[in-house]
């Protein structure tokens, strides 16, 4: 019998004053033109700290020592059954790194904005408007996309 799996991802919660870090999606088939906080997928023997500081320094070019992300939120999220969409995320928190955030990945990503936690833009990814309100709120754990 073949077992259910679900794909497991990082999000990083980067924040400067009352301001988080985002990127504006593009060409990846996945909320095109929206804004959505760094995040990526967990390969093959690398842990959820080590995808995140992976994807920091991929996506927007900073260093961040895996000991320096925390653990913020954990959220289960479908897009519904077989539609392949299942994941457990965790969402990380980081105070210190090392660069400037900037665009390192051109062909995916349209923008890198510091936005207003209080005023993020209408086309914010759904699930980090949801995941930010959670965090905010001292909430653990959520499940997004469930009837």
């Amino acid at each position: 019998m073949k077992r259910f799996t679900v794909k497991a991802g990082s999000w990083l919660v980067l924040r400067k004053g009352g301001n988080v870090l985002m990127i504006k999606r593009k060409n990846t088939g996945w909320h095109d033109g929206d804004y959505a906080l760094v995040s990526g997928h967990l390969e093959p023997g690398e842990t959820l700290r080590e995808a995140m500081a992976r994807e920091a320094k991929e996506e927007v070019g900073i260093s961040i020592s895996i000991k320096d992300l925390k653990p913020v939120h954990v959220m289960q999220k479908t897009d519904g059954i077989g539609k392949g969409g299942d994941y457990v995320v965790v969402f990380f928190e980081a105070h210190r790194w090392k660069g400037i955030p900037r665009n390192m990945e051109p062909d995916r990503c349209s923008d890198v904005v510091w936005f207003d936690l209080k005023k993020l833009p209408e086309n914010t990814v759904p699930l980090a408007r949801h995941a930010l309100k959670m965090i905010d709120d001292g909430k653990p754990y959520s499940e997004f996309g469930f009837a």
